[in-house]
């Protein structure tokens, strides 16, 4: 495996992309906020990321499992390192801001309303503004509290839901973060439609916490509907007989489902165990669920005498759904993951090259791509003030005085290589 997309990770988009025209100026760090400003910047939105003079953005520098945060969520956005603590670097954001339709931020409460940039001061002195604030809870006792998605997930019964029972586990991806970081960009894009209408914008919020409910509610549904609290995933009577992971007899593992009754068919038949077809006892998946321990221990032993690759032939030639087990690590060889259009190039702070996945759509049979590779903190500070009318000597000047900062160095492609 590679990790990489070879010398030159550009790929071109769609073009016009639907939010071309669109500016979005971003407060972001972490996850969600950055999500938010991935998803419209890849729909083709001039997503600028302020970030702090210098170093910027500290999820630029997170070590372990963070280290492939700043390289997934924030392609396609122009970065922008000024001091806000000066009067003069808060005024150039709030001049960059009065030409913008969308502010994105996901501080804690507060931080930005101390500085004039609050979704109050901000919507009052610019009506047609969308400011969206990504927070870990809504309005509700809970709202001026610090969230975490792995706090989310273990007041809201995700992490419970997701280990054995009595050990909580959060799930292994940031899915309330992420998917806080889409809702919010629902929201958005709901707003400037309803913009047209009205002329005016609105504030919009998301929520970590909102986010981590909306997960869990069809357990919570579950519940009102059978009267019997849903078990932990891997303790649970799942509503389908198989749907398992089961042994390989190359000593791998692969998963099996088997959620119609055609199936159940196709699968006995594919598998050689006609007697179980037939059998009237197991003709419908509840009499099924209910007879599993008849049953399963015979459909293990069946599939342990065949290795993976074989399985994984039979069940696709059968139409059954079947999945190896895999690490994310071993996906960058994935054939469906390197069909041209479903990775993203990126060029990492080192000068190496890797490759992310695209936004999990198509517009017009399109993958979103990239227009804007990873920037440096302040990579595109010149240009974003000369758009603001900035001559070179003023721009130089608050350079030289510490209140925008660019790029340490200059990046080429030759530094990949």
């Amino acid at each position: 495996m590679t990790g990489t997309l070879g010398d030159d990770p550009v790929q071109t988009t769609v073009k016009p992309l639907p939010l071309a025209g669109i500016r979005v100026v971003e407060f972001s760090h972490m996850v969600m906020g950055p999500t938010c400003g991935l998803v419209l910047g890849d729909l083709g939105a001039d997503v600028i990321k302020i970030e702090p003079v210098g170093a910027g953005d500290n999820t630029r520098r997170l070590p372990g499992s963070g280290a492939g945060f700043f390289p997934t969520y924030n392609r396609n956005k122009r970065s922008l390192a000024v001091d806000l603590k000066s009067a003069e670097g808060l005024a150039l954001v709030k001049r960059l801001i009065a030409g913008a339709d969308v502010v994105t931020e996901n501080f804690r409460p507060g931080a930005l309303d101390r500085q004039g940039l609050g979704a109050e001061a901000l919507c009052a002195a610019h009506p047609r503004l969308i400011y969206c604030s990504l927070k870990g809870f809504l309005a509700g006792p809970y709202e001026q509290r610090t969230a975490l998605d792995e706090v989310v997930q273990m007041m809201g019964g995700l992490a419970y839901m997701t280990g054995p029972p009595g050990r909580p586990l959060r799930a292994g991806a940031s899915v309330n973060d992420v998917m806080g970081g889409m809702f919010a960009a629902i929201g958005i894009l709901a707003a400037l439609q309803q913009r047209h209408t009205t002329g005016r914008g609105q504030v919009v919020r998301s929520g970590l916490f909102e986010n981590n409910m909306f997960l869990v509610a069809q357990h919570m549904a579950q519940f009102a509907v059978t009267g019997k609290a849903a078990a932990p995933m891997p303790a649970r009577i799942s509503a389908w007989a198989v749907y398992d992971v089961f042994e390989t007899a190359d000593d791998d593992q692969i998963f099996v489902g088997v959620v119609t009754d055609t199936q159940w068919q196709l699968f006995c038949e594919a598998f050689g165990c006609s007697d179980l077809a037939g059998d009237p006892d197991l003709a419908t998946n509840p009499q099924r669920v209910h007879a599993r321990e008849r049953f399963m221990p015979r459909l293990r032993e069946i599939l342990r005498q065949h290795d993976r690759a074989a399985i994984m032939q039979v069940c696709e030639r059968a139409g059954l759904p079947f999945a190896p087990i895999t690490r994310p690590d071993e996906m960058f060889d994935d054939p469906h993951l390197n069909h041209p259009g479903a990775m993203v190039g990126v060029t990492l702070s080192d000068g190496r090259t890797t490759a992310v996945p695209a936004l999990p759509l198509e517009l017009n049979g399109v993958r979103p791509g990239l227009r804007l590779d990873l920037p440096e903190a302040g990579e595109h500070g010149a240009e974003i003030l000369t758009e603001l009318g900035l001559d070179s000597t003023e721009i130089e000047d608050l350079t030289s005085r510490g209140i925008v900062s660019g790029p340490t160095r200059l990046r080429t492609r030759a530094d990949a290589a």
